[in-house]
C-alpha cells in the first residue's frame, strides 16, 4: 500500500467511525467493506497496524480481522501467525495504543486463540505468554489482565457460526488446561493490588472482574442464561479444592468489599455469592465444609453488625442475593449448628424487617430476602437435633413488616412520593407472592388474625363508602388509598389460599382459609354496588378487580373442580359466614363477577383479558364445566351474548378477546349440544351475516367503517366457535350453518377488503381453523360431497386473496401488509391438502380447476416473498415449508411441472431450510426432499410409459446436475460437523439421494474428507464405507434404518 493510499484510508476510517453525516458514513463503509469481507485483505490489515499511527485506521484493521477470523475458515498456520502477531503488537504498543483499539485487538487475540485451540499446542501457551505482560510496566499489567478477562469470556460463550458441540469441546479443554492457572493469578493480583494504597483502580477492577469470570465459568456445560438471577450450584473442578478451602480466598473478597466502593465492592460480594454456591462434593470432609460455612456466616454477620457498605444500593442488592444463596446451598440443620447462629439469624431478621420498611429503596431486593425466609421455614419439618432454629420469634414479625410495608406503599403512591406503583410490576409482585404462603402458614393462626385485624375495618369503611352518593374534600384520595390497600390484601389472601396446594396442613388451616376467603367474597359482593359502581374507569379500581380475579383463580385451583377437597372445612366456614355451602354457589358468585366485568370494563382490555382467561379456565375443567351449565347465569349468557349485553365486544382493543369469549361459550354449548340449542345460540350471528350480505353487492356500502368492524368481529367470533368444535357432531353443526348460506359473505369480504390486512387476516385465520382436521372432526359420510365442496370454497378464497395481494404488492412494512396474510393463506391450503377428507383426483377427472388454481396462486405467493425474508420470519417459514412438504409428498406433479428457475428456487429453498436452527423446519425440509428424491428414484429408468411428472423431474435434474449433489453434501456436513438434535429426520433423505446420484456420492465423500485433518480422513472413509454395508438398492424401511 502506497503512503498516499494509507492517508486516504485513514481519512475514510475517521469518517466511518466519527462522521455525523449518514451518507458520508455509508460511503466510507461501502469503500472499506472489502477489509472485512475478503480474506485477501488480511495482509493489508497487518500492514495498516504496522505503518499507521492513526487510531481509527488501527480500529478498522483490528475489527476487520475479528470478522475475518470469525466468518472465514482460515488455515491453522494463518491463525497461529495472527495470534503471534497480535501478542507481539500488544506487548510493543501497550503504552501507546488507544483503549478502543486495544479492546478490538484483545478480542481478536482471544477469538483466534479459541478457534485455533485444537490446531496446535502453541495456543495453549497463552497463559505463559500473558504472564510476561504482568511482569512488565503498569500499562502491560493492565493489558494482560484485560486479555485474561476477555479470554475467559470468549471461552465461556458460543462463537457465532460454530456449533455448541465445538464450543463445549474447546471450553472443557480450556477449563482443564488454562483456567486452573488463571484463577490463582487473579487472586494473587487482587491480593497485591488490595494491599497497595497507590494501586490503579482500573487494575483492581480488572483483577476482581477476572476472579468473578473464573468463578462464573460454565464448568459443566449447563449453558446458564446470563439473565438468570440464580447461578445454581457451581461445579468447580476438584483441582480447585485447595484454593476454595483456603480461608485466605474468602477473606480476600471480604477485605476487598470492606475497602472499596461499587462497582468493585458489589463484584466482591458477587464472588462471595459464587463461593457460597460451590458444590457440596468439592470439600474434602463434611467438617471442612462446615468450617467454610462458618467463615461465610461470620463474614456476612460482620457486614450486618457494622452495616459496612450497605448504604450503597449495588452492595445492598448483591448482599441480599448472597443471603438468599446461603439457604439454597446449605440445609437449615447445618446453619443452626454453626457457632453464633443465634446472633446471625437475629441480625438477618432485623435487616429483613428494616429492608421491608425501606421498601421504596429496596423493592428489587426484597425477593431474595423473602426467598431466604420461605426456604428456612420450609425446612422446619426436617430439622432434627436440639439446636433451636429461633424462627418462631422472627417469622411473624417479618410477615407483618411485609404486609405493613405493602399497605404503606399505597399511601406513598397516592400522595405522589413514589413514581412507580409496585402493583403495576407483575413479575416482581408474583415473585414476592410465591414466597409469602410459606411465611404466613408457618404461624398461620397469628398471621391470619393480623390480616383480619387490617381487613375487617377496611371492609367496613368500604361498605360505608358504597352507600354514599358523592365524595367531597379528601374523600376521593382516601378511597383511592383504601382500594389500593384492599388490592394488596386480596392478592395476599389469594396467595395464602394457593399455598394450601403445597402445604400438608391440618384441617384447622382450612378453617382459616375459609375465614380469609369469606372476607374477600364479602368485598366482591359490595364492590359492584352503590357508589362503587361509578369507579370502573379509575386505575386503582381496575387494580382491585385484577386482584379479585387472581383470588378467584387461586381459590378455583384449590377448592373448586377436579382437585377440590369436597369435604373441605373451607365450605363449612363459608357457609356460616356467607351461606356459600358448596362449589356451585362459589361458581355462581364467580360467574356473576365475570359477567359484571365484561359489561362494565369494556374500555380496560387488561381486566377483560384476565376475566376471559378465568372464564376459559373454569369451562376447560370437566367437572367445573359441568357445574357451570347448572347455573342460570351461564344459560342466560349463552342466550344473550351480543354487544348489547356485553359492551366489551365493541371496542377495537378487545377484538382478540372475542375469540377467547366465543371459544369458551362454544365449549360450554357443545358439552350438551343439541341442534335447537346451537341454532338459538347462532341466531344473533345469523342476523349479522344476513345484514352484511344485504349490502355486499354495493362496494361503497360494503367498504364502510361499520361493515369493517362488524366483519372483523364476526371472523373472530366464528374462529372461537370453530376452536370449540372437537367432534364430528359439533363440527357438522357449524359446517351446516356456514355452508352454503354464509360462505359467499366470507369470499366477498376477502375480495372487497383485500388491501386491508386487519379484515383479511381474521377471515383467513378463521378459515385456517375451520379446515383443520383435528381430532378427526372433518369426517364426512362416504356419500357426502362436503369434503370436496369445502375445498372448492377454500380454493375460491385462496385465489381471491392471492391474486389481489400479488397485484397490490407490499405497501410499507412488508410483514404487516402482505407476508402475514400470505402465510395464513398458505396455512389454510396446507391444512386443506393434508386433512385427508378430499379425494383430489376428482378435480382433474371432472375438469374442475379448483385444485390447480389454488396451487398455482399458492406457489406464486410463495415466490413473492424473498428467501431471506422467509427465513427471517418464523411463522412465514413454517407455513412455506409445511406447504412444500405436503406438495412433495402428495402433489409431486405440481412441483415437477414448474419451470426450471422456479423448480430450482423451491429445491434450493429446501436446502436453506435444512440449515435452519429450528428443528421442526429442518425436519420438514428433509421429509420434502426425501419424497422428491424417492419419486425420482422410483420412476427410473424413464420410459415412454413413465408419468409426465417423472419426465419433467428428469429434465430438471439433467439441466441442473449439481442440485441434489449439493443437498446431499449439505446433509452430511450438518450431521457430521454440527450439533443437531434431529439426526434421524435429517438422515431420511440420505438413502434416496445416494441411490439417485451414486456417481456424485464418491466425489462428495472426497470433498468432505479433504476439509478434515489427515489423521481423521481415513476414519471418515471407513465410516462412509460402513454406512452402505448390507444396504441393497431399494428404499425399503429396513434399508433406510
Amino acid at each position: 500500500m502506497e503512503p498516499q493510499h494509507l492517508s486516504q484510508l485513514e481519512a475514510l476510517s475517521e469518517r466511518l467511525y466519527n462522521s455525523q453525516e449518514p451518507n458520508e458514513r455509508a460511503h466510507a463503509e461501502q469503500t472499506l467493506r472489502c477489509f472485512w469481507t475478503s480474506t485477501e485483505y488480511i495482509t493489508q490489515c497487518q500492514f495498516i497496524l504496522d505503518n499507521s499511527k492513526h487510531p481509527y485506521a488501527q480500529l478498522l484493521a483490528s475489527s476487520s480481522l475479528v470478522r475475518q477470523v470469525t466468518e472465514n475458515s482460515l488455515s491453522p498456520q494463518l491463525r497461529l501467525d495472527i495470534r503471534n502477531y497480535v501478542l507481539t503488537f500488544l506487548f510493543n504498543n501497550a503504552e501507546s495504543v488507544q483503549p478502543y483499539v486495544s479492546t478490538a485487538l484483545v478480542q481478536l487475540l482471544c477469538r483466534v486463540t479459541k478457534l485455533g485451540w485444537f490446531d496446535t499446542d502453541a495456543h495453549h501457551e497463552i497463559v505463559k505468554d500473558l504472564t510476561k505482560f504482568l511482569e512488565a510496566s503498569s500499562a502491560h499489567y493492565f493489558c494482560g489482565l484485560k486479555v485474561f478477562n476477555q479470554l475467559c469470556m470468549e471461552m465461556n460463550q458460543p462463537t457465532p457460526g460454530r456449533s455448541l458441540t465445538q464450543h463445549r469441546k474447546t471450553a472443557v479443554s480450556f477449563r482443564d488446561n488454562s483456567l486452573f492457572h488463571i484463577f490463582p493469578i487473579a487472586l494473587q493480583s487482587l491480593a497485591q493490588l488490595q494491599k497497595d494504597q497507590n494501586a490503579d483502580p482500573r487494575h483492581l477492577e480488572q483483577a476482581i472482574l477476572l476472579s468473578l469470570k473464573c468463578l462464573s465459568f460454565d464448568f459443566v456445560g449447563t449453558s446458564l442464561d446470563e439473565s438468570t438471577e440464580d447461578p445454581g450450584n457451581i461445579q468447580v473442578p476438584s483441582s480447585w479444592r485447595p484454593l476454595i478451602e483456603d480461608p485466605a480466598t474468602m477473606q480476600l473478597f471480604l477485605d476487598v468489599y470492606a475497602t472499596t466502593k461499587p462497582p468493585l465492592s458489589s463484584m466482591a460480594l458477587e464472588c462471595l455469592t459464587r463461593l457460597a454456591s460451590v458444590r457440596r462434593s468439592l470439600f474434602t470432609t463434611e467438617a471442612e465444609r462446615n468450617k467454610f460455612l462458618a467463615r461465610l456466616m461470620a463474614g456476612t454477620r460482620e457486614i450486618l453488625r457494622t452495616q459496612q457498605g450497605l448504604s450503597e444500593h449495588a452492595n445492598y442488592h448483591e448482599y441480599c442475593k448472597l443471603l438468599g444463596r446461603l439457604k439454597t446451598n446449605y440445609q437449615l440443620s447445618e446453619l443452626v449448628n454453626v457457632e453464633n447462629y443465634g446472633e446471625w439469624i437475629q441480625l438477618v431478621a432485623e435487616f429483613t424487617i428494616k429492608s421491608l420498611q425501606s421498601w421504596q429503596w429496596a423493592s428489587g431486593s426484597v425477593y431474595y430476602l423473602l426467598g431466604l425466609w420461605s426456604r428456612l421455614v420450609s425446612s422446619m419439618p426436617y430439622l432434627k437435633g436440639d439446636s433451636p432454629s429461633l424462627l418462631e420469634g422472627y417469622v411473624p414479625k417479618i410477615t407483618e413488616a411485609y404486609i405493613t410495608s405493602r399497605l404503606d406503599s399505597v399511601q406513598a403512591i397516592v400522595t405522589g412520593n413514589l413514581p412507580d406503583d409496585p402493583l403495576d410490576n407483575d413479575e416482581q409482585l408474583q415473585d414476592q407472592l410465591d414466597s409469602l404462603p410459606y411465611l404466613c402458614r408457618f404461624q398461620y393462626e397469628s398471621t391470619s388474625k393480623y390480616i383480619l385485624s387490617l381487613l375487617d375495618p377496611m371492609l367496613a369503611t368500604y361498605v360505608e363508602i358504597g352507600r354514599l352518593q358523592t365524595l367531597s374534600g379528601d374523600e376521593p384520595a382516601r378511597l383511592q388509598i383504601l382500594e389500593g390497600q384492599l388490592t394488596w390484601l386480596v392478592y395476599i389472601v389469594g396467595a395464602l389460599i394457593r399455598g394450601r396446594i403445597s402445604s400438608a396442613s391440618a384441617e384447622s388451616q382450612e378453617v382459616i382459609d375459609g375465614e380469609l376467603a369469606s372476607r374477600i367474597f364479602q368485598l366482591i359482593q359490595v364492590m359492584d354496588t352503590g357508589f362503587h359502581a361509578t369507579r370502573y374507569p379509575e386505575h386503582s379500581r381496575q387494580l382491585l378487580d385484577t386482584a379479585t380475579l387472581a383470588f378467584f383463580q387461586n381459590f378455583r385451583k384449590v377448592y373448586v373442580g377436579e382437585q377440590a377437597m369436597h369435604s373441605s372445612k373451607v365450605y363449612t366456614r363459608l357457609s356460616e359466614r356467607m351461606g356459600l355451602s358448596d362449589h356451585l354457589m362459589v361458581l355462581n358468585i364467580t360467574v356473576s363477577k365475570i359477567a359484571t366485568n365484561l359489561k362494565c370494563f369494556a374500555a380496560c382490555d387488561e381486566v377483560v383479558e384476565m376475566t376471559l382467561n378465568l372464564f376459559q379456565d373454569l369451562a376447560s375443567g370437566y367437572m367445573s364445566g359441568k357445574l357451570l351449565l347448572k347455573l342460570e347465569s351461564i344459560n342466560f349468557i349463552l342466550g344473550h351474548h351480543t354487544h348489547e349485553h356485553f359492551p366489551f365486544l365493541d371496542p377495537p382493543v378487545n377484538t382478540r378477546n372475542r375469540t377467547i369469549f366465543y371459544a369458551t361459550l362454544g365449549r360450554l354449548l357443545f358439552m350438551e349440544d343439541t341442534p335447537s340449542k346451537f341454532n338459538a345460540f347462532m341466531a344473533p350471528l345469523t342476523a349479522v351475516c344476513n345484514n352484511l350480505a344485504s349490502v355486499a353487492g354495493d362496494v361503497n356500502a360494503f367498504r364502510s367503517p361499520q361493515v369493517k368492524s362488524t366483519l372483523i368481529g364476526l371472523a373472530r367470533d366464528l374462529r372461537g366457535i370453530a376452536l370449540a368444535t372437537n367432534s364430528r357432531r359439533t363440527y357438522g353443526l357449524l359446517f351446516d350453518w356456514l355452508y352454503p348460506a354464509h360462505m359467499p359473505l366470507l369470499l366477498r369480504a376477502v375480495e372487497v377488503w383485500a388491501d386491508t390486512p386487519s379484515v383479511t387476516t381474521p377471515v383467513l385465520k378463521f378459515m385456517a381453523e375451520f379446515v383443520l382436521n383435528k381430532t378427526q372432526r372433518l369426517t364426512f359420510d362416504s356419500s357426502s360431497p362436503n369434503g370436496i365442496l369445502l375445498f372448492r370454497e377454500v380454493s375460491k378464497l385462496i385465489v381471491a386473496y392471492g391474486s389481489r395481494v400479488l397485484q397490490l404488492g407490499s405497501v410499507g412494512e412488508p410483514y404487516a401488509s402482505s407476508y402475514k396474510g400470505i402465510w395464513v393463506a398458505l396455512t389454510v391450503l396446507t391444512r386443506a391438502l393434508s386433512g385427508n377428507y378430499v379425494n383430489f383426483g376428482v378435480f382433474e377427472l371432472y375438469g374442475d380447476r379448483a385444485l390447480a388454481d389454488a396451487l398455482e396462486v399458492a406457489l406464486k405467493m410463495s415466490l413473492f416473498i424473498p428467501q431471506s425474508d422467509i427465513m427471517s420470519f418464523r411463522k412465514v417459514a413454517k407455513a412455506y415449508f409445511s406447504l412444500l412438504e405436503v406438495l412433495c409428498n402428495n402433489h409431486t406433479t405440481v412441483i415437477c411441472a414448474c419451470d426450471p428457475p422456479t423448480f430450482q428456487h423451491l429445491v434450493r429453498s429446501l436446502e436453506t431450510g435444512l440449515k435452519s436452527l429450528d428443528v421442526s423446519l429442518s425436519s420438514q425440509c428433509a421429509a420434502a426432499l426425501d419424497n422428491l428424491a424417492a419419486y425420482a428414484y422410483n420412476h427410473q429408468p424413464i420410459t415412454q410409459a413413465s408419468p409426465n411428472a417423472a419426465h419433467a423431474l428428469q429434465k430438471h435434474l439433467t439441466e441442473q446436475p449439481s442440485l441434489f449433489a449439493d443437498i446431499l453434501k449439505t446433509l452430511f456436513e450438518i450431521i457430521l460437523f454440527e450439533d443437531c438434535s434431529n439426526q434421524w429426520s435429517l438422515s431420511r433423505p440420505m438413502l434416496s439421494l445416494i441411490l439417485l446420484i451414486e456417481a456424485e456420492y464418491t466425489s462428495i465423500q472426497t470433498q468432505i474428507a479433504a476439509s478434515l485433518p489427515p489423521e481423521q480422513q481415513q476414519r471418515l472413509a471407513a465410516c462412509f464405507q460402513k454406512l452402505m454395508t448390507d444396504v441393497t438398492r431399494s428404499l425399503e424401511a429396513k434399508n433406510r434404518d
